[in-house]
Order: structure tokens, then sequence, then C-alpha cells
């Protein structure tokens, strides 16, 4: 593989994506084996952090192997809704969260249906969809719709309006941009077990300097080969829209990890990318300014000079 100091832009500047490189490359040389959740075992460190520059429209967007943008954005814009069941992802192809409910239908019916088809029927049969496709209160109801409980006469408790955590971010923003608080949580505890799965990226901050928006990404737990070109794309889209919703512009993306790992089953990919060479400089524009942080569309999105490398498939671990 070439050095670092041998992969340079035109400025003689380290590109960007070596640091993902790096992350990856200690992770399997360094990291520490052991059984996992899903029983394929990782290669495990604790602590990591990534820095990406977003201004002039630059994205942490992998070029060592093609990364489906225009997928995790539809994901990003579905935790905006704060709708919590698969169907509106399938109706649009995206499979991110499929296999979840695929497994837990498998499991609980005797019937080994494919993903293809169960995506289908998610899709056409709503009392299916309703049965088989919610994931309970992940992200987007944590994001935009907390719960809240409310004490009533005799010492018990009802449902109170439900926060949403995302509006009040925009808001702070605008009126008072030097918060410490500014601040979108998914990590509810009295719902965790009630969740398909936990949220893994768990905490999200921003950060006002001058005219320029930070972001912050805390992850409890990140999955290098797969789920990271996702987070890290959607952590920065992220950053963009608030930043045109606050009247402010992006400036810095700082990504954290807690159990930052590589599955055992990735080998080939692994040590396929880590034969690569990063090169271009991806970009992305926002189309139009729509009314509210909740109203982007997939079409809203423009990427340009993108130029991957070829694909690098890799079994996901359910």
């Amino acid at each position: 593989m070439a050095s670092l100091a041998q992969s340079t832009d035109s400025l003689s500047s380290p590109h960007w994506e070596w640091q993902y490189l790096e992350l990856m490359r200690r992770i399997w040389r360094q990291g520490d084996e052991r059984i996992d959740r899903t029983g394929v075992g990782t290669r495990s460190v604790f602590g990591a952090e990534l820095r990406f520059d977003l201004s002039d429209g630059r994205m942490p967007l992998l070029t060592t192997k093609r990364v489906y943008w225009k997928t995790a954005s539809r994901e990003m814009l579905w935790f905006l809704t704060g709708d919590t069941n698969i169907r509106a992802l399938c109706a649009q192809n995206v499979q991110i969260w499929t296999d979840w409910p695929l497994d837990r239908y498998r499991r609980e019916t005797g019937d080994p249906i494919s993903r293809e088809d169960f995506s289908a029927r998610i899709v056409e049969d709503e009392r299916f969809a309703e049965r088989w496709g919610d994931l309970g209160p992940v992200y987007g109801k944590q994001w935009v719709d907390w719960p809240t409980y409310e004490p009533v006469g005799d010492g018990s408790f009802r449902a109170g309006p439900g926060i949403n955590q995302v509006a009040q971010v925009v808001r702070s923003l605008r009126e008072n941009p030097g918060s410490r608080r500014h601040i979108i949580e998914g990590w509810n505890v009295a719902e965790l077990d009630g969740m398909a799965l936990p949220p893994c990226h768990k905490t999200y901050q921003f950060h006002v300097a001058g005219s320029r928006l930070n972001g912050l990404l805390y992850q409890r737990s990140c999955d290098v080969a797969l789920g990271l070109p996702f987070n890290l794309w959607g952590a920065a889209l992220l950053v963009r829209m608030l930043a045109q919703q606050s009247g402010l512009e992006p400036g810095e993306l700082v990504w954290m990890g807690g159990d930052v790992h590589l599955y055992l089953n990735h080998a080939a990919l692994v040590e396929e990318q880590l034969s690569r060479t990063p090169s271009g400089d991806p970009r992305m524009e926002i189309l139009r300014l729509p009314e509210s942080i909740f109203a982007y569309r997939i079409e809203d999105f423009q990427v340009s000079g993108y130029e991957p490398q070829t694909h690098i498939p890799a079994p996901v671990a359910v």
C-alpha cells in the first residue's frame, strides 16, 4: 500500500480519507479479537477520533470504494420524519434496516422468505408492515418525539407531549448560538429494550464558531467497514442542513467512536480496501432552502466530483 506521504492532493496535503484507512488498518492489525452480540466475532479498539473539513461543499464520502450516498441520505431524511417502520424505506429500495425485522419474522414464523420478497410484501401489504416492519422507538422517534410523562392525581403518570430535539436545536442555533446544549440524543435508557437495535450513533452535538457550524458525533459502537461510511455521510449531511437552516456555514465534523470494530468475516473487504489509494474531492450542493429542517427531499442534494473505486460487498452482522 502507498505510504501516507506518497498519496497527496494537488496542495501536497494528505487526503482526508487516509484517516479512515489508518483506523481500519490499526483495528485489523492491533485490535482485540472478541466474541460479540452477533456471534460473528470482531477485532476492536476502544476510542477513536476522525476530523473532516466541510467547507466549500466538501463531504466525507469515501473514494476507495463506492458509498451509496443517496441511500444514506434517504435514511437520514427518514430519521427526521420520526417514522420507525421500514415500509417507507423499502418503498425507496433502501434496505439498511430490513435485516432486523426479517430476522425476527423468520425466527417467529419459520418462513424462510427471501429478503427481496419480505421487502416487497412490506411495501404491498400495510397490515403485514404494521405487524412485522416496526423497529420500535429507534433513532427518529427519540429525535423528534422523545417521550415525556405527566403525574395524575392518583400518583400514576400518563404520556405527555413528545419533545422534538431537532426543532429545539434549530431554534437554539438561531437564538442562542453560544449555547453548549445544542444536542440531539438517541440513548433513551427507558426504551432501549423496545428497539430493534439500540442507537449506535447516539449523540450529536453542535458548536457555533463565528459564522461556522461544527458538528460532533459520538458513536458508542461502530462497524467501520459497513456502517461508518454511512454514518460519516449522514452526520455531515445533518450538519449541512442545520447550518443552512440557521444561516451558518458548515465548519468541521468531528467523529468519535467508543467500541470501534471490524467483523472477522470482513477480511476480504478490509484487505482489498487497504490496498487502494484515495483520490478525488467529492462536493455536495444543497439546491434549495426548504422552509424547515423537516422539508428536505433527496432531490435537494447534488454531488459532484465523485469517482469512487468499485463497490466491495460484505455481509451484514445482525
